[in-house]
Parts: structure tokens; sequence; C-alpha cells
């Protein structure tokens, strides 16, 4: 057996099937921290950037946990968007392959009747969004009461007003003896007192976000704020390029999108109100390499893990250290080089000064040009 895999008490051979066909050797800190507190059934809040394993963090011990020969759904994954949902069930997926463990994945906007032929065949795992998790729950299709564990992914989304009473219905749907995991990139301040609430004693998991990364550089333009969308024109054009845009605002997005388009720069955007086919080409054209820009926000773009990005590009700058780090880490990952760019007003670079010493990191100016960035 792996010795990193060891660490689940027994390690199902279809599991070491993948584990070894995905070429990995080693387990995340994440999972080496969270796996162990899972398997002996406590309850656990973890925080992790993205790109750090979290999926698989839960998923083993609750795959190593499943009863195949129990016909019921023992535990449920909550997420909060289509994308990620697909995005774990895909995980599960690929890990339960070779096992007679099921699952499935429901989400709203899809056909309630056909879901509920999906339920008839009793899946172990069951993963989904908060309002049609609760609509299968009251209409008494998905059975709660075998359910051992919850996940609820992306935790700090998941407890806005929006989605705070649904989720409590949930895991308040299940027996007393449940266990509960709350899994995230950024955790607020509001955790504590919903995890109180919702949690017997709980462990804290939390890794620190590295941006010390050798190979990514870190950068800033000066432009003013009329002058933005023309250097994204400008930079869509680098060689190679394969680029995450953020904005903090859905309307300067749209404004983006609008401008760019019409000036024939080739991009897609994923934005929480695109009808989810939209969402789903518009990420498969982005994965795929047949466009270089993802114009985003940082709601939309949470926990989706999207292979190969080149550069990140803050069009308008992050609100704090989390949100740059969080942003910043889509790129250099596994090794590979990557560019992270702020494009700043003179307001905005005071907050680049300040955020800079917080964080003790070098953002060095540059400008674009010729199709490069190019040092002042």
């Amino acid at each position: 057996m792996n010795n990193e895999l060891s660490i689940l008490d027994q390690t199902p051979s279809f599991v070491e099937s993948v584990w070894e066909k995905s070429g990995f050797t080693n387990l995340t800190e994440v999972q080496k921290r969270s796996i162990p507190l899972i398997l002996q059934g406590k309850d656990v809040v973890c925080e992790s950037p993205t790109g750090t394993g979290k999926t698989l963090a839960y998923l083993l011990p609750i795959i190593n946990k499943i009863d195949a020969s129990r016909k019921q759904a023992q535990a449920v994954i909550i997420a909060p968007s289509r994308e990620l949902v697909m995005q774990i069930q895909s995980e599960i997926q690929k890990w339960t392959k070779g096992s007679e463990i099921t699952s499935a994945a429901f989400i709203g906007g899809a056909n309630v009747k056909k879901q509920v032929e999906k339920l008839k065949k009793k899946p172990h795992i069951v993963v989904g969004t908060t309002g049609r998790l609760l609509e299968l729950i009251k209409m008494k299709k998905l059975k709660m009461h075998e359910v051992k564990t919850v996940v609820v992914d992306e935790f700090d989304l998941m407890i806005t007003q929006e989605h705070r009473k649904e989720v409590k219905e949930i895991i308040k749907s299940t027996l007393k003896e449940r266990q509960v995991l709350f899994f995230s990139a950024t955790l607020s301040d509001e955790t504590e007192t919903v995890a109180d609430e919702l949690l017997q004693e709980y462990e804290i998991v939390k890794i620190e976000s590295e941006l010390d990364n050798p190979k990514v550089e870190h950068v800033f333009v000066h432009t003013e704020m009329r002058d933005k969308i023309e250097a994204i024109r400008n930079l869509a054009y680098f060689k190679d390029i394969k680029a995450l845009v953020f904005f903090n605002q859905l309307g300067k997005l749209s404004e983006a999108e609008e401008k760019l388009k019409y000036k024939g720069v080739n991009l897609e955007v994923l934005a929480g109100e695109a009808k989810k086919v939209e969402r789903k080409q518009s990420l498969d054209r982005f994965r795929s390499g047949k466009v270089s820009l993802l114009l985003t926000t940082d709601v939309a773009a949470r926990g989706l893990d999207i292979q190969g990005v080149t550069h990140v590009i803050h069009f308008d700058f992050p609100t704090d250290t989390k949100q740059y780090i969080h942003r910043s880490g889509r790129t250099g990952r596994m090794g590979a080089e990557g560019t992270v760019i702020s494009l700043v007003t003179k307001r905005e670079q005071s907050f680049l000064e300040k955020m800079s010493n917080e964080l003790d990191l070098s953002i060095q100016p540059k400008t674009i040009h010729g199709g490069k960035l190019k040092n002042l």
C-alpha cells in the first residue's frame, strides 16, 4: 500500500488504483491534517486555498466509510454553484471507479422528474446546490435518516443570507449523530458563529496561503480607469496567454465584455447570472484554450479547478490581502510559471503599496509594450 494513503484506516483497492494512475506521490498538507480527523468522526472547519486538494481531503475519508451494501444516501455534499457541483461529482466518479459506490448530482434548473428518477437508484453520495437538495428533501424523495456526513463546500459563500437558512435546514434534516464538515478557501468572521450553532465539538484546520512561489512574478501596470479596458485588449494579444481577469462588480465586467468583444477580442465570461449551458460552454472554451481570456468575479470562479492559467489579471484591485492571495494562487500551479498583473489607478496604487508591505511581497512596476511586459 502507498505509505501516504495508509493514513486511511483501510484503503480500498479501487482508490489505490486511481491514486497510482493519477501519478500522485504525496498527500497535500490539507489532506494530511483533515483526513485523520474526519475518519475519527469529528466535525471539521477547514480553511485552505484553492488548488490545495480540499475536495480529496473530504472525499477520500467519505468514500472509505461508505457501506456499499446499504442502498441509501450516506453522505451529502453541498456546493454554491452548478459548476462546482459537477466538478465534485466528476471527482467522486473518478475515485469510486471499479467499486459499487454510486453517486448523483442535483442542480437547480434541471428537470425535477429526472432528478427524482436518479434518487430511485439510491445513490450513496449525493452532491448538489442548496435549493434543489432542500426541494428534494421536502418532497420526501431525498431521505436523510441514513446520512452520516454532510459537507458544506466553499462554506463562507454558503453562510451568506441567500443560502444560510437552506444550509441549516439541510443539516438539521439529518439525525443528531451526524458529522458536519465545513471546507472553504477563505473563512469569514461569521464562520465561528454558524459553526458553534451547527457543529458539535469541532476541530479547525487552517492551511496558510503561499505567495512565495519563485516562478510567479507579481507586477502592476499604472493606468487610468478609462484605459483599463484598452490595457486588457493589449494583454489579450500576448503570446500563449491564458488569463483569468477578475472584477469586483458585475456592471464593470459586462461593460468590459461588450467593449472588448466590439474590438474583436476573443474572450469568455463566467458570471453568476448566466444560464448553466452558457457557463459550461464558457468554461469549456477557456479550459481548452479556444479563448485566451476569461472575465469573472470571485464568487463565480470560486472553487473551480482551471489548469494552465498563465496570468491572473486584477482589473479591479482586490478589497483585501485574502482576496489578492486567493485570486493570485490560480496561476503558477504544480511548478508552472505564472504572472499576476494588477491594473491600478493612482488611487489604487496606495492600496497596492499597503498590501505589498502587509504581504511582504515585491510587486514590480511594468508597462505593456509590443505584446510584452516591459520594465519602466
